[in-house]
């Protein structure tokens, strides 16, 4: 049965972007709301297809990517709760311009473009949040973009180990973190093969940072990452 702290509208108004909303307007959006739950490892929607909806992930976490002409894919964002995605091509009438899929088992709010068109339009705090949002997104892709383009392998994947740390916990002094992901996860993170991964993790372990297991890496001193990014 759901109860108020966890009806749409209450999801709605814990997510940033909608949480300066009326409760008129977010009834609105919560009434057209489609709820989605999906495992880990599938495509939310790929890259071309035609768009008609945004999401919000109410939980469990998610990768943008872009595929290459020859197969490869690079990573553009991680998402995770609270998070939108979706929205660009909904507003510019384009297909996707890039592909969703789930790291974790997901649960997703589904908003179809019209009804989000029409609240944004009426509303323009929500636009300048949702341009606020998006301006940080391009930011952040930039980077990782110039990061993949600059530096060498090593450094790209120290700097992606070192970034996923930081997701995973607050403030200074831990001595041992464990990174729950697969060297191909990585690899596509960092805008490299496989192989190099493998490669520049086994240097790593042999140097005492790291240790690698079946679909994680536990760095042991996260402090000595920084002597591998430059």
């Amino acid at each position: 049965m759901t109860t108020e702290t966890n009806s749409p509208a209450a999801l709605l108004a814990r997510v940033p972007l909608f949480d300066e909303l009326s409760a008129p307007d977010l009834d609105r959006i919560a009434r057209v709301a489609v709820p989605r739950s999906l495992p880990r490892g599938v495509r939310v929607f790929h890259e071309g297809d035609r768009s008609d909806a945004c999401y919000i992930v109410r939980s469990g976490d998610l990768r943008v990517t872009r595929e290459h002409p020859d197969g490869r894919a690079i990573a553009l964002a991680t998402l995770g709760e609270g998070d939108f995605f979706g929205e660009l091509a909904m507003f510019d009438g384009g297909t996707r311009s890039a592909s969703v899929e789930t790291l974790t088992d997901c649960e997703l709010i589904g908003l179809p473009a019209t009804d989000v068109r029409r609240v944004v339009a009426e509303n323009g705090e929500l636009a300048a949040k949702l341009i606020t949002a998006l301006t940080r997104r391009l930011r952040e892709t930039n980077e990782r973009v110039t990061r993949q383009s600059f530096q060498t392998v090593p450094s790209r994947v120290a700097g992606v180990l070192t970034q996923l740390i930081s997701e995973e916990v607050s403030g200074p002094g831990h001595e041992q973190v464990t990174v729950r992901m697969t060297q191909a996860d990585l690899a596509q993170l960092a805008g490299t093969s496989r192989e190099s991964v493998s490669r520049f993790l086994a240097t790593l372990e042999r140097a005492g940072v790291v240790r690698v297991g079946r679909g994680r890496v536990t760095v042991l001193e996260p402090r000595r990452l920084g002597a591998y990014i430059f």
